[in-house]
């Protein structure tokens, strides 16, 4: 097809960007050939011209259409170019959510960076059995086409994970391994699958770490092999671990860390346990804070810890080996921190008593002198002598980081091999599939040996991708018979020789690592001169002498020697080691044993670990002394060893491969950077698969698929019979160029590009289809229109026209009267505005003239004041002056008087000072003095005389005061009297003078009240009439309220109806959850018993020599019997509440007590098969015994005898005993008569409540020996042979004779066993009555209690209330309290009707036994008819002539009854032939006659073979559905006899008079019924169980890739994972196949009988298995979600409804199940671009939920080019309108749920006496009664 042809005008092309890498463009104009420049338009609208490559005119790649965009598989894109591909990936990771994407035999993998719900067990169970193609892309595809694989083709198989760091490379190696082990399961109890998924955490924490681009690094490949048996289960795994980065283990690059598993120990170093590790801080230590990043964001170092130790655990590492573990990597850490001093420049110590060293060598068990000596020295031995060298402090320390890095990795090594030892198979592999985790190409601005060796097994790995690859291409093309020539692919063969081969770069180094002075420079310089100019794929950089470039597949890499050697040679001193090996800590010697043969390239866990860093450590120069013979392989050489035993696995191997890609290098969620992307496309080899593949024919196409699709290419005379020769005529004229195609057998096979051809002609044809249909529809719809208008414009003219006219004779009339208005409303207005101007201007002259005025009054003002201002001015000035005259003459008259003064003070002072002065002035002092001393002392004299005066006038003062105070008070009081006498009379006084001034008052207001009684009068007449008219008012208003309550009662009343209705369906909801719960325990427990029962058989198969001799059964063997053997005698607990619909609805107590059951019945199996092991090994020794204990037996047989005669003498005494005390007791009973000797607290009574326990006691011990001595017997009758001895028969007769003659002990056993039943029933009935009488009356007296509080609570509430109000409430209340009297009377009365039937079956059974015991008392019973009988009661004959409805067999023929009844019984001549139910009838009128005779033993044989006969059967025959379904009817029509003959009155209701004479008698079966009820649970499940493993093949074929509706959707391009075709071929399964199976379901149920509710029960699981399995199927496949599949899908539903109507079953809620499914389908249908739309899928996809929504969406895909996409703006507004609904977050619908049965009562009109039992069942040992 030539160019001109493809790039048309508006054909769309990729053109290289430097930002994006490829950008979209499209063609202005023809391209024409000698074009230079394309004219194109990009995206965003912008023109550019677009150079051709003058020399190789290459044009630019075009671009795929629209409708394989997104497509599943790389494959199937027309155009296989880089662009392509990264628009594909981008498209589906951007747009659809979707991580997985197919590219031929790869799955390309992006890491979204977020946690997607895609990985749980329902989308497990979804991909498994599926076909890779079928599905979307996804790990789970890819494990099972390797599981499917295995088992089909007997070939082990491999997973190649492979990417960049943090590509998620180890998650998606997580999720294979999960898948494995959940769908294959182990073959043994020792759960491997869950010990190899265990080893996951292990390994992460001792091998990943935290680096720049990725938060859980691995730091190492592993390769992990899962091992299956025979029938393909787990049985093991075995670890190969590569490359472990030691160095991580010392060093860590800016934000990075250490291994996880030192920061968990410092996380946990709180612990107790941990408490002697003495750690601390991750910042304390040298080895994990050098990143300075010790946390991860949303990790639990602690939590991650306590998971480490559980698969430690788990993996059989047991806690003293785990506590060894983290004492080894504390030590580490400690390490770390060890500090060296120097002491010059060639030599240093460790600081004396150093705490780290200290702590490293306490936990190590080391000396601390040895290892300090060691770590500062080495030893250097020579020829002759040895030499200990101190080192320098650079040396040292790098010494203690190999120290470390060695350590760690011997450890990593140990962990290791105790995890394969854990993981190691049990029994013979039979196959395995390996998984392998291992780095991708990596390239750094540094690259070192670590790069080069990944780089190295990367080249391996891609050269055994594109053998493979290359390998399927031709073994395609030769399959379908295509002629083929080679493809030229790259061949990466000569960069592994410049590697691998001789003189290979790994060869020179290690040559250089064995020179006593090799170093980095002169390697390179050998790699310089061996290769450089010699090789085209080895350069040397032109700045650098120290590096090497060497051309990989994928990119250049240049690597800096610098490290190589010492890396390579992974040095570390000897002396060190043999410290460690000495040490007294048992576990560290074990890391350094054998380390020869852990190094060996071909152990189970090579090593090949050198250390990876991203940073060079620079490296000890000090070289190491001979090493030992386990140092001298080197890391290169150990590599490449592994590395060759890898590829020779992988070889032997059906690889599958996975390419991890990561999208952004910053861990942002669903971001995509397409340089990023580029790069790992190009490096991990799908750019290769895709050039490949293109090289070739990509493009395939069935003849079918082909002729669908392109159908509207073809012309009718085109279409033959044969469509293979149909498509080549068609393709021979739409592509001329036959190099373009070729044909195969069944395919047709494309060159690149001519899908897109034939699609863009098919897209052309439909849309010129499409114009010419517009066209004609829009000619004719607008001469429709043309028409329409031009008789309505006529219509419109004859009406205007009208109108105007008479518009315009109004108009002429309002002219003329509105000139009149306008004449006196223009006068009007001028008169009012001359009339307004003359107001203003006179108001105007009156403002101006008053204004002036008042200016001129103002003036005058201001002058008079200004005047009188003056005028106090003027005077204060004045008054000032004078003042201050005055204040200066006062002042001068001060200053001379201040003169004056002074000079009088001058003399005075001068004349103080004179002699004469003092002498004048002390003249007469002395005297004065002496008369003063004088005075003093008379003064003394008198003030003592006084002070005694004074006490004694103080004394006589107070008396007289005392008595002056009494005659104070007699004073006052006398006052007082007086006053108060004084105030009445002025009171009396002035109450007269009131009393008068009222009476003339009162005599005034008589007047006036007289006045105003005849006024009130009338007031008071005119009130009464208006409180009349108010009284009829509020009797209306009264009718109102009336009428108002009882429409507010009516109201409450519906509502508590709603409430009740709303309750009743929450209650219904719950009881489905608990039947649920019920039917899964059973179910549980049945799959429990299934496999006890396997066991069993398998057991039974491997012993083939039984054991000699009689087994003696157990005395707890009762209890070891059949889960369903149940005590028969009646109880009288209290019944269970009438179950009308099913006994499986159960209360919480039974509930749990079945839980109990089950629980014991669990460890009783687990017991069993540990016994029936234990058997099995003694099996063998017993073998080889057996003929010695033949020989042995007669006498062994004797000595049994003799035990058995004196256990029967024993016996005989105990019932002497047992006679003689019921002797006492009939003694008691008969001599007093009266009733209160047999009431409680009575004598009697208190003998028989003594005696009673003991004698039960005793009697169950002596019952269960009689049941062992009778089989003992019965067992020796049949031993015993004619070739015995005589002496042993005599013995035997005469035991046998024995007991005969004992018959008295059978006679008073029954004796006393029917009145201990008596006593017991009656001291039960009387302690029953006193206590529930007592828990009535307390319960009464709390009901009075709670009514009183009510009462009081609603008395206080109402009178709070307003009256409105206060009725409505007291209305409510009397509702509420009606309605619980009413609850309280009929639950009353359900207790006195349930005591009535009670009480009535209890009187029949006494009255029975009585009788019975008394014949038995009278008649003499003979010994033999004991033994022969001793079960059987004295049957009276009976004298109906009737038939009872009742079959009478033999006990010995019960065998034969459960095996012609139900073992060998075809259903399908019962269902034809004979009455439905026909063996349930036959059993029940056995069971009729069982207890009929009374017989206990023989009802409880009977249903318990009955239901282990037809445990049987389904075991045999279970995946047949007519046998499933036959014994669900009959277990159902038996079960529901049980309930129509058992004498309850809810059942009887229902029968007719003569059906209930044949109701149940003596026995209360209601337990049985229970385990009936159980076992149609079970089988029910099993018949859901079959019929969904018949429909589950039909239902997506039928329901999703068969066309129904023919032509409406075609079928796209597909890749090279074909998916099933939705052609209808031969054997394909269509809608037709599934309703054909659903109408042969239904006719074999009703054939059966089965009730008319279970069959919609099982048609509404059958639906919902279809609805469920098509929904999840569509939203696992992105092809099936278009517009024309939803319409297929909604026809599809539309025959099922259809089909449904036929059958009457619309009510049976089937139809509701398919409801999601129908959402879905109209989800796919509905316009999906507006808000509107997303309001309307919001409110119409209500059964769907948010997740299942947004699926559909993201995966619609158009199938035709006139679809469009569904916007990621639409879907983002989905989501935040759904963002409220609560609903669950899982994806799929759970496709193996099974909704809780229920078995409604469906009672019989069938008349038991007149069944007739047919010859061909072969019951002829039966009789009828």
């Amino acid at each position: 097809m030539a160019a001109s042809e493809l790039y048309t005008k508006y054909a769309r092309v990729w053109i290289p960007d430097p930002e994006e890498v490829w950008k979209s463009a499209e063609l202005l104009k023809d391209y024409k050939p000698g074009d230079k420049v394309l004219l194109l338009r990009l995206e965003e609208g912008k023109d550019l011209e677009y150079s051709l490559d003058p020399k190789t005119k290459e044009l630019p790649p075009l671009r795929n259409p629209d409708i394989l965009v997104g497509e599943n598989d790389l494959t199937a894109l027309s155009y296989l170019h880089e662009p392509a591909v990264l628009h594909n990936l981008k498209v589906r990771f951007i747009d659809s959510k979707l991580i997985y994407t197919y590219c031929g035999i790869v799955l390309v993998a992006i890491n979204p960076y977020e946690q997607l719900p895609i990985y749980g067990e329902d989308i497990i169970n979804a991909y498994s059995g599926q076909n890779m193609g079928d599905m979307d892309p996804h790990i789970f595809a890819v494990a099972e086409e390797a599981y499917k694989q295995m088992a089909r083709d007997e070939r082990n198989q491999s997973i190649i994970v492979s990417g960049e760091s943090g590509a998620g490379k180890t998650v998606s190696a997580k999720y294979a391994m999960r898948y494995f082990a959940t769908v294959s399961g182990s073959a043994s109890e020792a759960n491997v699958e869950e010990k190899v998924l265990a080893s996951n955490p292990i390994m992460e924490s001792i091998g990943n770490a935290k680096t720049t681009r990725n938060d859980n690094s691995s730091r190492f490949g592993k390769y992990i092999e899962i091992g299956f048996d025979k029938r393909y289960r787990i049985i093991g795994a075995n670890m190969r671990t590569y490359l472990l980065e030691k160095s991580r283990v010392v060093f860590q690059a800016e934000e990075e860390r250490n291994y996880h598993i030192f920061y968990q120990l410092c996380a946990s170093a709180a612990l107790p346990e941990f408490k002697t590790l003495r750690l601390g801080n991750a910042n304390y230590f040298h080895y994990t804070k050098q990143g300075g990043s010790p946390v991860i964001d949303g990790v639990d170092d602690a939590k991650e810890m306590v998971n480490t130790r559980q698969a430690c655990t788990l993996l059989g590492i047991s806690d003293s080996y785990q506590m060894g573990i983290f004492r080894i990597l504390a030590g580490i850490l400690h390490l770390g921190n060890v500090e060296f001093a120097s002491r010059d420049s060639d030599s240093c110590t460790v600081p004396p008593k150093h705490e780290p060293l200290t702590i490293f060598c306490d936990l190590m068990g080391v000396e601390y002198e040895e290892m300090a000596h060691w770590l500062c020295h080495r030893k250097l031995a020579t020829a002759t002598e040895t030499y200990i060298k101190p080192i320098s402090k650079l040396h040292a320390i790098n010494a203690r980081d190999a120290l470390a890095k060695h350590i760690y990795a011997n450890l990593f090594n140990w962990i290791v091999d105790h995890v394969n030892k854990a993981l190691h198979a049990a029994v013979k592999q039979h196959s395995f599939i390996g998984v392998l985790d291992i780095y991708g190409f990596e390239t750094f601005e540094i690259n070192s040996f670590e790069q080069f060796c990944i780089n190295y097994a990367n080249e391996k790995l891609q050269q055994q991708f594109n053998m493979h690859v290359f390998k399927l291409e031709q073994e395609e093309y030769m399959k379908e018979q295509i002629p083929w020539t080679l493809i030229d692919f790259y061949d990466n063969q000569p960069c592994i020789n410049l590697i691998e081969a001789k003189m290979g770069v790994l060869d020179l180094l290690d040559e250089e690592c064995k020179m006593p002075k090799g170093s980095d420079d002169s390697w390179a310089q050998k790699l310089y001169n061996t290769h450089l100019n010699k090789c085209a794929l080895f350069e040397k950089p032109r700045m650098s002498n120290k590096a090497f470039i060497i051309k990989h597949f994928a990119d250049k890499v240049e690597y800096q020697c610098e490290g190589f050697l010492e890396k390579n040679k992974d040095t570390v001193y000897e002396e060190q080691i043999r410290v460690l090996k000495s040490s007294k800590f048992k576990l560290l010697p074990e890391l350094f044993q054998d380390e020869e043969k852990v190094l060996s390239p071909t152990s189970a866990a090579p090593s090949g670990r050198v250390p990876l860093t991203r940073m060079p450590v620079k490296p000890a120069k000090a070289r190491p002394g001979q090493a030992s013979k386990e140092h001298k392989k080197t890391v290169g050489h150990q590599f490449r060893n592994s590395l060759h035993l890898l590829m020779e696995t992988l070889n032997a191997t059906t690889p599958h491969y996975v390419r991890c890609i990561k999208p952004n290098d910053f861990k942002f969620p669903f971001t995509f950077d397409e340089k990023r992307a580029v790069q790992q496309l190009r490096a991990c080899g799908v750019l290769e698969t895709i050039r490949i593949s293109a090289a070739g024919f990509p493009s395939r196409w069935t003849y079918q698929e082909f002729f669908s699709r392109y159908r509207v290419l073809m012309k009718q005379r085109d279409v033959l019979g044969d469509r293979k020769q149909t498509c080549k005529n068609v393709l021979e004229k739409l592509i001329q160029d036959k190099d373009k195609y070729q044909f195969g057998k069944t395919k047709i096979f494309f060159r690149a590009g001519q899908v897109a051809y034939l699609e863009k002609i098919r897209a052309d044809k439909l849309r010129a289809a499409c114009i010419r249909i517009q066209k004609t529809i829009r000619g004719w719809l607008m001469r429709k229109k043309y028409m329409r208008m031009r008789k309505a414009a006529i219509t419109i003219q004859r009406h205007v026209r009208g109108y105007q006219a008479r518009c315009y004779a109004k108009f002429l009339r309002r002219t003329r009267a509105a000139i009149t208005i306008q004449k006196f409303q223009r006068m009007y207005v001028v008169r009012k505005r001359y009339r307004c101007m003359r107001d203003a201007t006179i108001a105007l002259q009156a403002l101006l003239r008053g204004y002036m005025v008042r200016n001129k009054y103002q003036m005058m003002l201001r002058e008079h004041k200004s005047v009188v201002i003056q005028k106090h001015v003027r005077g204060w000035l004045a008054r000032r002056r004078y003042g201050r005259t005055l204040r200066a003459i006062v002042y001068l008259q001060c200053c001379y008087r201040r003169m004056m003064a002074k000079r009088e003070l001058k003399k005075l002072k001068i004349e103080a000072r004179s002699v004469e002065r003092y002498k004048k002035l002390h003249i007469g002092l002395e005297n004065k003095i002496m008369q003063l001393q004088r005075k003093i002392d008379e003064q003394n004299k008198e003030y003592k005389s006084l002070l005694e005066k004074m006490t004694a006038l103080e004394v006589t003062y107070t008396t007289e005061t005392e008595k002056l105070r009494g005659d104070v008070e007699r004073l006052r009081l006398s006052e007082e009297e007086a006053r108060s006498a004084t105030s009445r009379v002025l009171s009396l006084q002035e109450e007269i003078a009131k009393l008068r001034t009222e009476l003339h008052h009162t005599q005034a207001e008589k007047k006036s009240i007289e006045e105003r009684a005849d006024k009130y009068k009338h007031e008071t007449e005119q009130l009464v009439s208006e409180l009349k008219e108010q009284n009829s008012l509020l009797k209306t208003e009264k009718e109102e309220l009336n009428r108002r309550i009882h429409d507010q009662a009516k109201e409450i009343t519906e509502s508590m109806e709603k409430k009740l209705v709303e309750e009743t369906k929450q209650l219904e909801l719950d009881l489905n959850d608990e039947r649920l719960r019920y039917q899964n325990l059973l179910n549980e427990f049945s799959r429990l018993e299934e496999r006890y029962d396997d066991l069993k058989d398998e057991m039974n198969l491997m012993v083939s020599i039984p054991k000699p001799g009689h087994k003696r059964t157990d005395s707890t063997h009762s209890s070891n019997e059949s889960e369903y053997t149940f005590s028969s005698e009646i109880t009288e607990a209290e019944d269970l509440p009438l179950r009308m619909e099913e006994p499986s609805e159960k209360k919480a107590a039974l509930d749990m007590s079945l839980f109990l059951k089950l629980q014991k019945r669990v460890s009783e199996l687990e017991q069993e098969k540990q016994s029936l092991q234990d058997e099995l090994d003694r099996k063998e020794e017993q073998a080889l015994r057996a003929k010695a204990k033949e020989e042995e037996r007669p006498p062994i047989r004797g000595a049994e005898l003799e035990y058995e005669s004196l256990k029967r003498q024993e016996l005989e005494s105990e019932n002497k005993k047992l006679k003689n005390e019921l002797n006492e007791l009939q003694k008691a009973l008969t001599e007093t008569r009266a009733p209160e000797v047999t009431a409680p607290g009575a004598p009697a009574y208190r003998v028989l409540l003594d005696q009673l326990t003991s004698v039960s006691e005793e009697l169950e011990v002596r019952k269960e020996e009689v049941l062992i001595l009778r089989s003992q017997l019965v067992s020796q009758k049949e031993a015993i042979q004619p070739k015995h001895t005589m002496t042993d028969a005599t013995i035997l007769l005469e035991d046998v004779q024995k007991m005969k003659d004992k018959g008295e002990i059978a006679q008073a056993y029954i004796g006393l066993k029917e009145t201990n039943r008596l006593l017991e029933s009656q001291l039960q009935s009387q302690r029953k009555s006193h206590e529930n009488e007592l828990e009535s009356l307390r319960g009464e007296i709390q009901s009075l209690k709670e009514e009183n509080n009510r009462q009081q609570q609603l008395l206080a509430q109402n009178l709070q209330l307003p009256p409105e109000a206060r009725i409505e409430a007291s209305l409510q209340h009397e509702i509420t309290r009606l309605t619980n009297e009413n609850l309280d009377l009929m639950e009353q009365l359900e207790k006195q009707d349930k005591t009535v039937r009670k009480l009535k079956k209890q009187l029949k059974v006494f009255a029975k036994k009585i009788g019975e015991l008394e014949v038995g008392q009278m008649e003499n019973i003979s010994p033999g008819q004991i033994i022969d009988e001793p079960i059987r009661p004295v049957n009276i004959p009976r004298k109906e002539k009737d038939f009872q409805g009742m079959l009478e067999y033999k006990k010995e023929d019960e065998q034969k009854l459960v095996k012609n009844l139900i073992l060998e019984l075809k259903p399908r001549g019962v269902a034809v032939n004979l009455i439905p139910g026909l063996p349930a009838y036959i059993l029940f009128m056995c069971v009729r006659h069982a207890d009929y005779l009374n017989d206990d033993q023989k009802v409880r044989s009977l249903l318990t073979s009955t239901i282990n006969g037809i445990k049987k059967v389904l075991k045999k025959r279970g995946d047949d559905f007519e046998t499933v379904s036959f014994w669900l009817s009959n277990t159902c029509r038996f079960l529901h006899c049980l309930k129509q003959y058992s004498g309850e009155e809810g059942f009887m209701k229902h029968n007719t008079p003569r059906q209930n004479e044949h109701c149940l008698t003596n026995f209360d079966l209601a337990e049985y019924r229970q385990v009936l009820s159980d076992l149609a649970i079970q089988i029910y499940q099993q018949l859901v169980r079959v019929l969904e493993n018949i429909l589950q093949p039909m239902i997506v074929s039928g329901m999703l890739e068969h066309e129904t509706i023919q032509g409406v959707s075609g079928v796209k391009p597909t890749g090279l994972r074909k998916r099933t075709s939705s052609i209808a071929d031969e054997g394909t399964y269509t809608l037709d196949s599934i309703i054909r199976q659903l109408n042969s379901f239904h006719s074999v149920m009703c054939q059966h009988g089965m009730d008319p509710e279970l069959i919609k029960q099982v048609v509404k699981q059958m639906f919902y298995i279809i609805g469920a399995v098509t929904l999840n199927n569509l939203l696992l496949r992105k092809d099936m979600c278009s517009w024309s599949k939803g319409m297929q899908i909604r026809y599809n539903v539309s025959q099922l409804e259809e089909w449904l109507r036929d059958k009457n079953l619309m009510n049976s809620g089937a139809k509701e199940t398919l409801e999601p499914l129908i959402q879905a389908a109209q989800l796919l249908q509905v316009k999906k671009k507006t808000d509107e739309d997303a309001e309307a899928i919001c409110s119409m996809c209500n059964a769907l939920t948010t997740a299942q929504i947004v699926k559909v969406l993201n995966l619609y895909t158009p199938v035709n080019e006139f679809e469009e996409r569904v916007l990621v703006s639409f879907i983002r507004t989905i989501q935040v309108r759904l963002r409220d609904r609560k609903d669950s977050p899982q994806l799929l619908m759970d496709a193996k749920h099974i909704f809780p049965v229920t078995f409604p009562f469906n009672p019989s009109s069938l008349a038991l006496e007149t069944i007739q039992i047919p010859a061909s069942l072969g019951l002829g040992f039966i009789s009828r009664v």
